[in-house]
């Protein structure tokens, strides 16, 4: 699936009743809330000796795609545009692929 079609089809489901501040402000709170949930299944998995939820696992993962959709939304901006950005500014960071040293001693500026 194109992620811009993903953006455009899971913005049908986004509350009509938010103002743009609040679509923002709800995506980067649903955002944590989200990636908590994940966090928290990995964590009993590793720590707990639960097994690892897969699919519980991945509706989180779907969740979160949500909440990066709304808050490229609140930002006017397509998912590609958002995902490419990250691209580019991994290959600025690790033109031949991670290194630690690389991660280590980030260019001034770099975010």
């Amino acid at each position: 699936m194109d992620v811009n079609t993903y953006q455009k089809e899971a913005m049908q489901t986004l509350n009509p009743k938010l103002n743009p501040q609040e679509v923002l402000v709800n995506s980067v709170m649903g955002l944590c809330g989200e990636s908590g949930e994940a966090v928290d299944l990995v964590k009993k998995h590793l720590f707990q000796g639960h097994p690892l939820d897969e699919e519980h696992l991945k509706k989180e993962l779907g969740d979160i795609a949500w909440y990066l959709a709304e808050a490229a939304t609140a930002l006017n901006v397509n998912l590609d545009e958002v995902l490419q950005g990250n691209l580019d500014k991994l290959k600025s960071r690790y033109p031949h692929g991670f290194t630690s040293q690389e991660s280590e001693n980030r260019k001034p500026g770099d975010l």
